[in-house]
């Protein structure tokens, strides 16, 4: 894509994610899209995929069920704080595109826009994310919205086992821990009754010396063994990177930077053909390799080169 600084390509002319982030980067300043610049790509560079032809993939479905609903592809969309530094309708423009993309929202708990605003937008469904500080009374009422799960993020500090069964405590849906890193902690979040886990290092940028999420994923997949769902965000950007996080052991994905890019160049409607971009990608990698659905998506799909 060669153009002029500062021009905004028609969104029907962008064909990759690489292109959201540039557009969003002319509409942004520089200390806010440092926000969210695109994480390391040599995690998902290590990693190919191993093509196969002789199967008959004409009925490619996607769909995965999460808790009970039936999700239309594994990419929701991760939990962004207050959104309005991006663009100026916010999370309403950002519940609109994934609405509109068929995709899951995760709302946070520290959104620009009102809860009950945001709620009704989600036709494809919501969940509420939560920190340490988070009033209960405020994660209630988002169920009593509609939230099908609740999603923890851990951060370095202020949070421990006996924080998290506080957070729990009246919660009337699933309860996520987002910000597992070991299988250690992922075998005690099955033992204490956790709904699921999200692989994730927190951090999705510069971070030498860290882990990274899809590093340590089989690991924690294996720990789990299939008693929860398991998800897993961090430098998604492209299909062939979900479908890679997927074979590794991942039941879906979350996508929050790339979603910011579209929405900050386009608002709803960036946010719509960024994820239905995504989507479309990982259909074409998963009957490029051979895997018609969700359920026979294994690591034959991948050759895992040297960390």
């Amino acid at each position: 894509m060669s153009e002029a600084p500062g021009r905004i390509t028609p969104l029907e002319e962008l064909v990759s994610a690489f292109e959201f982030e540039v557009m969003a980067k002319r509409k942004l300043d520089s200390l806010t899209h440092a926000l969210v610049q695109a994480a390391s790509r040599k995690p998902f560079e290590r990693i190919t995929l191993r093509p196969r032809v002789m199967v008959n993939t004409t009925k490619l479905d996607l769909t995965l069920e999460l808790f009970g609903q039936r999700h239309f592809a594994p990419i929701l969309i991760g939990p962004v704080s207050e959104l309005k530094r991006f663009h100026p309708e916010r999370e309403l423009a950002m519940a609109r595109g994934a609405a509109a993309a068929k995709a899951l929202l995760v709302v946070s708990d520290h959104a620009s826009s009102p809860l009950e605003q945001i709620a009704p937008l989600c036709t494809a469904g919501f969940w509420y994310q939560v920190y340490a500080d988070t009033d209960p009374a405020r994660t209630r009422k988002a169920v009593a919205a509609g939230a099908k799960a609740v999603v923890v993020t851990l951060t370095s500090g202020g949070m421990d086992w006996a924080a998290i069964d506080r957070l729990r405590v009246g919660v009337q849906a699933p309860v996520v821990l987002k910000g597992i890193m070991s299988a250690d902690e992922a075998r005690m979040a099955v033992g204490k009754g956790l709904g699921g886990i999200v692989v994730s290092n927190y951090v999705d940028g510069p971070s030498d010396g860290l882990a990274h999420p899809l590093e340590v994923l089989p690991a924690i997949a294996e720990a789990v063994a299939g008693k929860i769902p398991v998800l897993m965000d961090g430098g998604l950007q492209r299909g062939a990177d979900m479908l890679k996080a997927l074979a590794l052991g991942a039941s879906a994905v979350l996508i929050a930077r790339p979603a910011v890019w579209g929405l900050a160049g386009y608002g709803a409607d960036g946010v719509q053909r960024i994820t239905e971009m995504l989507q479309t990608e990982l259909a074409r990698d998963m009957a490029m390799c051979g895997k018609p659905n969700l359920k026979v998506v294994d690591r034959s799909v991948v050759r895992v080169h040297k960390w």
